[in-house]
């Protein structure tokens, strides 16, 4: 895979004031008073592979095709040197059909699939995890602190629609110190998919990304992101014992509760090149850490 890198920050990123991604419900505040707050829109999209229904999931329904490309990759469904033919999507319908040059048969492996913890219903197949000890992450990537510093800061601050309305996730993969797609859905692995996905279809190389979440680093994230070739995964909320075994296993470098100044790094320590002078970073007020802490409760 080349590494085209799309021109500039935030080649792709949430439109908050897009009408089909949320809307504005009436509701009474702890006062008793009247109040109007966004939330978002949560709808199906079916997905085939070629003839065959894999799956239904629940998305805020954006870049459709993207999701399901990058679902089937992460499945090991498509495999990184399949070629597609065609993306159909049908709106009203609310199914996306992909087709493969390859003949694809996968009713057996529907029926073994094991749930993990991701929200709307993530799922991961046995044969993920046999791949998973044969990937081979680049030992050149590497990851300034004035980066990730600078990752975080235009990440916080870019209009998303978890700022308007919460009950979402984000993810970010980036280059350097600039985010390069930004994608949102209600299940972190939604937007997982959709990054994966157009990875995919523009050619992205992954052997020198970064790849940011607002959620929980899980055994899922991190199978993910190994799965896709991302040598390092950072995050502003917190890890899973089994994610760090994983992370350990796969020489993935790991880093949390990212926020303000302070991060933690479990896994893969020797890629970080310490280039900044912490004490001049900001920090998040106490207040925010511990917002910060009931929000890795239920992240």
């Amino acid at each position: 895979m080349s590494n085209k890198i799309p021109h500039g920050e935030f080649a792709v990123s949430p439109d908050p004031e897009d009408p089909r991604l949320s809307q504005s419900v009436a509701g009474i505040d702890q006062n008793g008073e009247a109040v109007e707050t966004q939330v978002v829109f949560e709808r199906p999209l079916t997905l085939f592979l070629n003839s065959q229904e894999i799956v239904t999931m629940m998305t805020i329904g954006d870049h459709p095709e993207m999701l399901a490309v990058g679902y089937l990759l992460n499945q090991n469904m498509v495999k990184i040197d399949d070629e597609i033919t065609a993306i159909d999507y049908d709106d009203d319908l609310e199914i996306v059909v992909v087709r493969t040059a390859r003949k694809t048969n996968y009713e057996e492996k529907l029926k073994k699939k094991t749930r993990t913890s991701g929200c709307a219903q993530g799922t991961v197949f046995g044969d993920v995890m046999e791949s998973f000890e044969e990937k081979l992450l680049s030992t050149d990537a590497t990851l300034k602190t004035s980066w990730l510093y600078a990752i975080m800061k235009k990440i916080n601050t870019r209009p998303s629609l978890y700022l308007k309305a919460g009950a979402i996730h984000g993810c970010v993969l980036c280059h350097n110190d600039k985010p390069l797609i930004y994608m949102e859905d209600v299940g972190r692995h939604n937007a997982v998919d959709k990054i994966a996905g157009y990875m995919f279809l523009n050619n992205i190389s992954a052997d020198d990304k970064i790849f940011y979440t607002t959620g929980r680093l899980t055994s899922e994230m991190v199978i993910k992101c190994v799965h896709m070739s991302i040598p390092i995964l950072a995050s502003r909320s917190g890890f899973t014992a089994w994610g760090v075994d994983l992370a350990r296993q796969a020489n993935l470098t790991l880093i949390g509760r990212a926020r303000g100044k302070r991060f933690v790094v479990l896994s893969g320590a020797q890629r970080l090149i310490y280039d900044t002078d912490v004490s001049s970073e900001t920090d998040e007020p106490v207040k925010h850490r511990r917002k910060g802490a009931q929000e890795d409760a239920v992240s």
